[in-house]
């Protein structure tokens, strides 16, 4: 079971102990809705390497990207739920428009998102690959999306 950590500087002293030789595979995302798109996703992010951090967006955040009736969980729920899941090592919270920050505290040897990301669109690819780490759009699972469960709901 992964910890959810409120302050990124508590984030950044777990990952100096427990990191050693070990790798770290950044993400991040809203993650309101957890679906097997989501899940797979992880999965695949945690395969890259041996520590998954989750950057989730604040609620604040959450809004001004999806709109007033998101998120449908608030931040709490959604980062427990999201360190619960067996791939997940670190979750923390961010509130500002793009993880760029956190993604510097953290400097994971890869930083991934999902396939419906270019490289060059991906928050912090320049700064991870300029000290030899790894970015990498995975695999986009079609037919799976927050927004499209919401409407069916």
């Amino acid at each position: 079971m992964g910890r959810v950590f409120q302050k990124w500087d508590d984030l950044v002293a777990y990952l100096r102990q427990t990191r050693g030789g070990r790798r770290v595979v950044f993400t991040n995302g809203c993650f309101d809705i957890l679906h097997v798109g989501h899940i797979r996703y992880l999965q695949e992010a945690k395969a890259l390497g041996d520590l998954l951090v989750v950057g989730l967006n604040t609620d604040a955040s959450v809004k001004k990207l999806k709109g007033s009736n998101r998120p449908v969980q608030d931040e709490n729920s959604r980062a427990e739920i999201m360190a619960a899941l067996g791939c997940v090592d670190a979750v923390t919270l961010f509130g500002e428009e793009t993880p760029k920050e956190l993604i510097e505290k953290v400097k994971p040897d890869i930083l991934v998102k999902g396939g419906d990301y270019k490289i060059s669109e991906i928050v912090g690819a320049d700064f991870v690959q300029s000290y030899g780490g790894q970015v990498k759009a995975l695999q986009f699972v079609p037919g799976f999306s927050t927004s499209s469960i919401l409407k069916r709901v």
